[in-house]
């Protein structure tokens, strides 16, 4: 993923091109990346260590869709829809 899209996800789910830290931004991130591995995957099937990246990254976007759930429900509830990421 280059800078350029990197910057493109944290102007649109953060405060502006260089929040980085902000939990949306940061499951914004990891959605983009996981939904690329998920494509890899569908072609290269037996790439064990990809689907090893993949899993570790859908449960670090879950453990922080659950602290922002706990601290912020409605910027919870605003990312899933942005995202269409959950129910």
């Amino acid at each position: 993923m280059t800078v350029l899209k990197k910057e493109e996800i944290f102007k649109e789910f953060g405060k502006n091109k260089k929040d980085t830290g902000s939990s949306e931004s940061q499951i914004a991130l990891f959605t983009k990346r996981i939904d690329s591995l998920s494509n890899h995957l569908k072609s290269n099937a037996k790439d064990f260590n990809t689907e090893k990246s993949l899993v570790k990254m859908v449960g670090k976007r879950r453990n922080l869709l659950e602290y922002l759930k706990k601290i912020d429900i409605e910027r919870y509830r605003d990312i899933i829809k942005k995202l269409g990421i959950r129910k």
